[in-house]
Protein backbone atom coordinates (compact mmCIF):
# COMPACT_ATOMS: atom_id res chain seq x y z
CA UNK A 1 0.00 0.00 0.00
CA UNK A 2 1.64 3.26 -1.09
CA UNK A 3 1.97 6.15 1.34
CA UNK A 4 -0.41 9.01 0.59
CA UNK A 5 1.01 12.45 1.16
CA UNK A 6 -0.87 15.63 1.92
CA UNK A 7 0.32 19.15 1.41
CA UNK A 8 -0.42 22.67 2.48
CA UNK A 9 1.09 25.88 1.13
CA UNK A 10 4.52 25.16 2.61
CA UNK A 11 5.14 21.44 3.07
CA UNK A 12 4.24 17.98 1.87
CA UNK A 13 3.68 15.61 4.75
CA UNK A 14 2.46 12.29 6.08
CA UNK A 15 2.34 12.76 9.86
CA UNK A 16 0.31 10.10 11.60
CA UNK A 17 0.07 9.95 15.39
CA UNK A 18 -1.24 7.30 17.76
CA UNK A 19 -2.70 9.12 20.76
CA UNK A 20 -3.94 7.40 23.91
CA UNK A 21 -5.58 9.26 26.78
CA UNK A 22 -7.76 8.27 29.71
CA UNK A 23 -10.22 9.77 32.21
CA UNK A 24 -8.96 10.89 35.59
CA UNK A 25 -7.69 7.96 37.67
CA UNK A 26 -8.45 5.77 34.63
CA UNK A 27 -11.97 5.17 35.86
CA UNK A 28 -14.12 3.07 33.49
CA UNK A 29 -16.67 5.81 32.78
CA UNK A 30 -16.72 5.68 28.98
CA UNK A 31 -19.72 3.31 28.79
CA UNK A 32 -23.52 3.40 28.44
CA UNK A 33 -23.74 6.01 25.69
CA UNK A 34 -20.92 8.19 26.99
CA UNK A 35 -18.61 6.46 24.52
CA UNK A 36 -20.93 7.22 21.59
CA UNK A 37 -21.25 10.88 22.58
CA UNK A 38 -17.48 11.14 23.01
CA UNK A 39 -16.97 9.75 19.49
CA UNK A 40 -19.32 12.42 18.13
CA UNK A 41 -17.49 15.19 19.98
CA UNK A 42 -14.08 13.97 18.85
CA UNK A 43 -15.26 13.80 15.22
CA UNK A 44 -16.73 17.31 15.45
CA UNK A 45 -13.57 18.80 16.90
CA UNK A 46 -11.35 17.04 14.35
CA UNK A 47 -13.54 18.32 11.51
CA UNK A 48 -13.13 21.87 12.84
CA UNK A 49 -9.35 21.41 13.05
CA UNK A 50 -9.04 19.73 9.65
CA UNK A 51 -7.55 16.64 11.35
CA UNK A 52 -8.14 13.28 9.71
CA UNK A 53 -9.17 10.45 12.04
CA UNK A 54 -7.79 7.24 10.56
CA UNK A 55 -8.96 5.01 13.40
CA UNK A 56 -10.71 5.60 16.72
CA UNK A 57 -11.58 3.17 19.50
CA UNK A 58 -13.08 4.08 22.86
CA UNK A 59 -12.56 1.59 25.67
CA UNK A 60 -14.26 1.93 29.09
CA UNK A 61 -11.12 3.47 30.64
CA UNK A 62 -9.16 4.96 27.71
CA UNK A 63 -9.31 6.28 24.15
CA UNK A 64 -7.16 5.33 21.14
CA UNK A 65 -6.88 7.73 18.21
CA UNK A 66 -4.85 7.34 15.03
CA UNK A 67 -4.80 10.75 13.37
CA UNK A 68 -3.08 12.60 10.58
CA UNK A 69 -2.27 16.20 11.48
CA UNK A 70 -0.63 19.04 9.60
CA UNK A 71 2.87 19.36 11.14
CA UNK A 72 2.58 23.14 11.16
CA UNK A 73 -0.44 22.92 13.45
CA UNK A 74 1.14 20.45 15.84
CA UNK A 75 -0.02 17.35 17.66
CA UNK A 76 0.00 19.07 21.06
CA UNK A 77 -2.46 21.74 19.92
CA UNK A 78 -4.75 19.16 18.33
CA UNK A 79 -4.88 16.97 21.45
CA UNK A 80 -5.45 20.02 23.67
CA UNK A 81 -8.39 21.17 21.51
CA UNK A 82 -9.91 17.67 21.27
CA UNK A 83 -9.74 17.07 25.02
CA UNK A 84 -10.96 20.58 25.79
CA UNK A 85 -13.87 20.31 23.36
CA UNK A 86 -15.01 17.02 24.87
CA UNK A 87 -14.70 18.08 28.53
CA UNK A 88 -17.50 19.34 30.80
CA UNK A 89 -16.23 22.90 30.48
CA UNK A 90 -19.33 24.22 28.70
CA UNK A 91 -21.87 22.18 30.64
CA UNK A 92 -24.66 23.87 32.60
CA UNK A 93 -24.12 24.26 36.33
CA UNK A 94 -26.82 21.68 37.13
CA UNK A 95 -25.01 19.03 35.04
CA UNK A 96 -21.70 19.73 36.77
CA UNK A 97 -23.35 19.53 40.21
CA UNK A 98 -24.91 16.17 39.30
CA UNK A 99 -21.54 14.94 38.01
CA UNK A 100 -19.84 15.88 41.30
CA UNK A 101 -22.55 14.18 43.35
CA UNK A 102 -22.26 11.01 41.23
CA UNK A 103 -18.51 10.78 41.96
CA UNK A 104 -19.32 9.33 45.38
CA UNK A 105 -20.76 6.28 43.65
CA UNK A 106 -17.80 5.66 41.33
Amino acid sequence: MPIKYKSNNNVTYSCKYHVVFCPKYRRPVLVDGVDDRLKELIKESCDQLNVEIIEMEIMPDHVHLLMEIDPQYGIHKAVKRIKGYSSVGGAPLSVIKQYIEDQKNV
